[in-house]
């Protein structure tokens, strides 16, 4: 695998090297030896799809507040989508800014989301899915999100949103005081 640190400290983009022949590919996509090489974590307790019947399909930006933060990894295993984390670490040098990445079922790309960030995706094709290992479990009392168009974070979404959960629109705006 390749591991491609971002330019938030934490996140990475993790690449698979695909090996092909006549059946078809085979590549590795998860080890727990070379995650910790790269100092992340390997612990997963959960792990959750989500299936999107259409393209321009809004979910977050999601995350679970202390003492119940998450690390996610994700991957799109069918469609595509345009997944996007906000660093939330109030400590971070890189606070309040974010990365947008292409993961497809085509690519195999994976995203490593660091605890304290924020995370959202909006689906590139008709009938996408994304699978999730988290290292918390899901507790509904820390869950939070902020706004996926606050002007203070200044996302640039590939295409136009088509739908939303009344809760991703009601978020409150990102606050650079925490």
């Amino acid at each position: 695998m390749i591991f491609t640190q971002t330019v938030l400290m934490g996140a990475f983009v993790i690449d698979p090297e695909p090996a092909s022949d006549e059946r078809g590919v085979f590549a590795r996509v998860w080890c727990e030896k070379e995650f910790e090489a790269h100092g992340l974590s390997t612990r997963w307790v959960q792990s959750s799809i989500s299936f999107n019947r259409r393209k321009g399909t809004l979910r977050g930006m999601h995350y679970q507040a202390h003492p119940n933060e998450e690390v996610k990894l994700v991957r799109c295993t069918a469609g595509a989508i345009y997944d996007v984390i906000v660093d939330l670490r109030a400590t971070s040098p890189t606070y309040g800014r974010h990365v947008g990445v292409m993961l497809t079922a085509d690519n195999h790309r994976s995203l490593y989301i660091p605890k304290q960030f924020a995370h959202g995706f909006l689906t590139l094709q008709d009938n996408s899915e994304v699978s999730y290992h988290m290292s918390e479990f899901y507790e509904p009392s820390s869950a939070r999100g902020i706004r996926w168009d606050d002007p203070q974070l200044h996302i640039k979404w590939p295409e136009p949103i088509a739908i939303m959960s009344e809760r991703d629109q009601l978020w409150p705006k990102f606050s650079v005081n925490g």
